[in-house]
């Protein structure tokens, strides 16, 4: 995994305007939401030192998803957050799993947290499944978020203590 940069927009627009990928989000972005997208992550690099992250084919350097930590908010408490968002024709390939690992070891190893989290929305199993994968739990405990028109229930999934290997 890499920082994006400006040179990743194409690749950035190939998953954030996907609106299957875009599912959770109700639907894909324009090119104003991926440029505001990726400038945010920008800002998080300068900001913490960690934000999404670019997940790049080892053999190509293609860009094929972003997985990384952000700060987010859960009901009024700061959290990190690990999330992760695929091309999807790179689905069920392991991939989610594979950098969220690694974000988690990050997170535990570099940073120093004692606890790693990713908040997902009610309807996103796949997503809540690569969490169980890289051992998160559901706690107990629900917000909405209001996104879009839409109120969208989410959980919380944590991780406590030390990376995985």
């Amino acid at each position: 995994m890499s920082e994006m940069s400006a040179g990743d927009y194409p690749a950035l627009c190939e998953i954030l305007q996907d609106p299957l990928v875009m599912y959770a989000y109700e639907g894909a972005f324009s090119d104003v939401e991926v440029a505001a997208w990726l400038e945010k992550q920008l800002c998080r690099y300068d900001e913490h030192g960690f934000g999404l992250w670019a997940v790049r084919l080892k053999e190509t350097g293609e860009m094929v998803g972003q997985c990384g930590l952000t700060m987010q908010d859960w009901n009024g408490r700061q959290v990190l957050e690990v999330g992760y968002l695929l091309k999807r024709s790179h689905w069920h390939r392991g991939y989610a799993t594979e950098a969220a690992t690694g974000c988690i070891a990050y997170a535990f190893d570099v940073l120093g947290v004692a606890e790693v989290c990713s908040i997902i929305r009610d309807t996103n199993l796949p997503s809540q499944h690569v969490a169980a994968r890289v051992g998160m739990k559901k706690v107990d405990g629900i917000m909405i978020k209001h996104y879009r028109g839409i109120d969208m229930p989410h959980y919380l999934y944590v991780r406590h203590g030390t990376a995985v290997k």
